[in-house]
């Protein structure tokens, strides 16, 4: 073992003579074992709270949505998916018509209405993947031409309406249709064929699926679709799919992609993520304060071993390396210990959904912990760093020091 490893573990183990610094290098160690735990659980915690709503709004909304020019809808929706469903990078593509209506049953509320092909639309969003009861398919399954055609509701808007599969609501349509009496709206009764819950709850308590001919009936347009939209395989090379899509389709077409659409959104979870780990990493930087006023205490409480030391043949350089080595050691073990509690402590809070928040305000029912190896390896480079950083003033003053004035006063 080096003497210099050999200096700087005995200065750090606690000893009779040396107990107040030994006391001051542990405040040291844990003031990193801290910084360094609070940082991995908040970068955990952003990382995961961000990708499960992200991955809930993508696996609800569409990746690329192609509409016609102007806003309008269109006839050759069909031609359209035919089209986009021959480019690479496209894995699914279905016509959609949005709506709005009022939906009565026991209760009411205000719902969006979504046409879909239920055969296309399994390849392009998560529906028929969560429904609660019933099947997406269910919607263009048509007993008789007298039978009440059907609907799919979310499961938080199907208790509000207090509703269960098999019963009946009435929907109405503000696109109303002209009569003697004027212009009314379009109320039509549809049999709840299933429940859908997507764990987002602007979805569960606000949407309502019909069969696409079922929605063009009551919104009161032809055989037209607002969007087609669509699924790529690869999420963030989502531009080069929507250039290639806009070539196949032509000058009349425009398309917009999930990154636009949520823009602001995701805008604010990496200013969200960046500040946070701004603040949170001053707890790091005042542990690393901590280390500087230790290893200066250090230095002045050993001025004569520095000096003996230094008539024995020691070099500054040996000295430097000495101070540089105890704030190395306090690093690793604080940064090792932290990043153990860290990753233990974001394990255990994401198995057993220990962080719970209210659902209607955040979208999800828990906190969800994910920590990236990134992050990680981020943090467990940086924290030690910053404490090796810490010794250099202390370190270079103790290689500075004179051997006739440090043994002239003791």
């Amino acid at each position: 073992m080096p003497f210099e490893l050999k200096v700087a573990l005995r200065y750090l183990l606690a000893q009779r003579r040396q107990l107040f610094i030994s006391v001051i290098s542990t405040i040291s160690t844990l003031g990193v074992v801290v910084g360094v735990m609070i940082l991995l659980i908040a970068l955990a915690i952003l990382t995961g709270f961000q990708g499960e709503l992200r991955s809930r709004i993508l696996g609800a909304a569409s990746h690329l949505s192609i509409y016609r020019e102007g806003g309008q809808s269109f006839e050759d929706y069909r031609r359209v998916v035919e089209v986009l469903e021959t480019i690479d990078g496209i894995e699914g593509a279905a016509p959609v018509l949005y709506g709005k209506a009022l939906v009565s049953g026991t209760g009411s509320g205000l719902v969006t209405l979504k046409g879909i092909d239920p055969v296309l639309e399994k390849n392009v969003t998560e529906f028929g993947g969560k429904m609660l009861s019933g099947e997406l398919e269910d919607l263009s399954l048509k007993t008789d031409e007298h039978a009440l055609p059907p609907i799919v509701l979310g499961d938080e808007l199907a208790i509000q309406l207090g509703v269960f599969a098999g019963d009946t609501v009435k929907v109405t349509s503000p696109e109303g249709h002209l009569s003697p009496f004027g212009m009314l709206p379009r109320t039509r009764s549809f049999r709840v064929a299933g429940v859908f819950r997507l764990g987002l709850y602007n979805f569960d308590n606000s949407w309502a699926l019909l069969d696409l001919p079922d929605s063009q009936r009551l919104l009161g347009v032809g055989d037209e679709a607002m969007y087609v939209e669509t699924k790529v395989r690869d999420l963030y090379r989502v531009e080069e799919t929507e250039i290639a899509a806009m070539k196949a389709l032509g000058p009349d077409y425009g398309s917009m992609n999930w990154k636009e659409t949520n823009r602001s959104l995701f805008s604010a979870f990496w200013l969200e993520k960046m500040v946070t780990t701004i603040f949170i990493s001053f707890i790091v930087g005042v542990a690393a304060l901590n280390i500087v006023a230790s290893q200066i205490m250090i230095v002045m409480n050993k001025t004569r071993d520095i000096a003996i030391l230094r008539s024995m043949g020691a070099s500054p350089r040996s000295i430097m390396s000495i101070f540089m080595l105890q704030g190395g050691i306090i690093g690793v073990a604080g940064t090792a210990l932290g990043a153990a509690l860290g990753v233990a402590i974001s394990w255990f809070l994401d198995a057993y959904r220990l962080v719970s928040i209210p659902e209607d305000v955040y979208q999800v029912a828990y906190v969800p912990f994910k920590l990236l190896a990134s992050d990680f390896t981020l943090v467990v480079l940086a924290a030690p760093l910053i404490c090796f950083l810490a010794t250099l003033y202390p370190a270079w003053r103790a290689a500075r020091l004179v051997i006739t004035e440090a043994l002239r006063f003791e």
